[in-house]
């Protein structure tokens, strides 16, 4: 652990604030240590709007208060171009993206620490993420883990971070539960102590909901309903406004329960089906990091989460590119168990207990072979 202890005695840490509570204890903490603290704000919304500019006057007042410098950096075409154009692209795609572990690499954490090193001469970054980093001797790597308060844990969106950032970032939070967290803001005086938690994706907050903000980008294109057979059901508004496995806002009459089973962009069909058929025994991913560990060249065991608040389940992991590249490559999940609503754009995220090896974006299947996957899970003996 020697190069991780060397780390933490460095005296002139950047820390991203947000504005909220999280982000200011961390900034609290260090600087209650003896660092040397430089807060960072990035303005990431454009158009009018309280998420980012309630959180920027909160973080300028935090740092008031602890008597250290503030930075803000215009970030709003970045985010626009690797956050929320993605967003669109992927929706008219019939995909579900997930903007989070990609913000925190393209947008967050890379720009953050290159921003500490070129104009504040700092080779540390913190914020209040709830996640550790360790130095593994043996392997001569940084290794990202699971934070100690499982409830906020939030490795699974940082998977795509890269060996240097992790050997510049500190997470403060990472050995602390979040009530620990609200305590210590009271116990610092910060006016956050009691500011409620934010709950949703960033653009939720700043649009209302998803659909809203879609619909400042796509316009409305009815089409059918059907079913695995291709009987017409209902009439739905554009398929981006479904993802797999959805069940309410169907306005589907039925005798039983229908979920999303495909979502069809060149018919503008959504096609539903049982529950049964919404279980799929294994996935493939795409866009691998091996955040912690080397890529393997065998099969490997694993536990696996498909999204942010599922349980991890047991799976092998098979690669399926020859290369020993860190980023880029493609693997194949098999669950123990076929696993429900497995959406195409989100992110797979294994892991060996608490150490993140790495993860990726599952690949959207062919419409057809979705929907033989459904009909095949469908009429399976249970």
């Amino acid at each position: 652990m020697e190069k991780f202890q060397t780390f933490l005695k460095m005296s002139k840490i950047v820390v991203g604030l947000s504005g909220g509570v999280d982000s200011s204890v961390a900034a609290a903490t260090l600087h209650h240590q003896g660092h040397e603290v430089v807060g960072l704000t990035l303005w990431l919304m454009k158009g009018k709007g309280q998420c980012c500019s309630e959180g920027m006057v909160d973080a300028a007042q935090l740092c008031e208060e602890l008597g250290v410098p503030h930075h803000i950096v215009d970030s709003r075409d970045t985010f626009q171009a690797n956050i929320v154009d993605y967003l669109v692209a992927g929706y008219q795609a019939g995909i579900t993206p997930l903007p989070c572990s990609q913000c925190n690499r393209t947008v967050k954490f890379g720009p953050m620490l290159d921003y500490a090193r070129r104009e504040l001469g700092a080779e540390a970054i913190a914020t209040g993420h709830y996640a550790r980093v360790r130095f593994n001797d043996n392997t001569q790597r940084y290794e990202l883990l699971r934070a100690v308060d499982r409830n906020k844990d939030q490795s699974y969106f940082l998977y795509d971070l890269t060996q240097e950032m992790l050997g510049s970032l500190h997470f403060p939070l990472g050995e602390q539960t979040k009530a620990e967290t609200r305590q210590m803001a009271e116990q610092f005086g910060l006016h956050t102590a009691t500011k409620p938690e934010s709950q949703d994706l960033c653009l939720i907050e700043h649009h209302g909901s998803m659909g809203q903000f879609l619909e400042k980008y796509l316009a409305p294109k009815p089409g059918d309903i059907v079913d695995t057979q291709g009987r017409v059901l209902g009439r739905h508004t554009g398929v981006h406004n479904y993802t797999i496995g959805q069940r309410k806002g169907l306005g589907v009459a039925a005798a039983h329960p229908l979920y999303v089973v495909a979502l069809d962009v060149g018919r503008n069909q959504v096609i539903v089906g049982d529950r049964a058929s919404v279980h799929y025994p294994d996935c493939t991913v795409h866009r691998v990091n091996w955040v912690s560990a080397a890529p393997p060249t065998e099969p490997l065991s694993v536990m696996v989460q498909i999204r942010y608040r599922s349980t991890a389940v047991p799976a092998t992991l098979v690669p399926l590119d020859a290369s020993l590249e860190t980023s880029g490559s493609r693997v194949q999940l098999v669950f123990a168990e076929a696993q429900f609503g497995v959406t195409p754009g989100q992110a797979a995220v294994w892991y060996d207990g608490d150490r993140v090896l790495g993860g990726g974006i599952i690949e959207p299947l062919p419409v057809q072979s979705r929907v033989d996957a459904a009909l095949a899970q469908a009429s399976a003996p249970t």
